[in-house]
């Protein structure tokens, strides 16, 4: 077993690609409508389908916006040098909602920031040190 995606309901399609794309460097990877549904999907990713997981952009025809849930918490990102990275995402109108800096409970260093529809995204450096369960 493995994961294949992460999906998420978006308000503005175009608007959610552009930012996964060309914010956060993601490719679109296929892009389709279900007229009879009324929605479409959209999945975005760092590579293919079949090796890695990506995210599902869900758009639903008759709905602009979500409220976000107390169940869910944030996806995560790993990058090669968090500070660089939230400059670039800065730089390209991304919404940093915590700056590069070592998390309250220890050294790693981590970055929030948020997609257009409020969805948080934890960056976190490829040199973190993992802790095993």
């Amino acid at each position: 077993m493995r994961i294949l995606h992460t999906m998420l309901r978006v308000g503005d399609l175009d608007r959610s690609i552009q930012f996964y794309t060309e914010v956060l460097g993601m490719k679109l990877l296929r892009r389709k409508e279900y007229p009879k549904g009324e929605f479409t999907l959209a999945f975005v990713g760092y590579g293919s389908e079949a090796e890695n997981a990506v995210l599902e952009l869900t758009y639903n025809w008759d709905t602009s916006s979500y409220t976000q849930g107390s169940g869910f918490g944030h996806l995560a990102l790993e990058v090669d040098d968090v500070y660089q990275a939230v400059s670039q995402i800065r730089d390209k109108g991304g919404k940093v909602l915590r700056e590069a800096g070592p998390m309250n409970a220890g050294q790693t260093i981590i970055a929030f920031v948020e997609d257009p529809d409020g969805y948080e995204i934890e960056l976190l450096g490829t040199e973190r040190h993992q802790e095993p369960l």
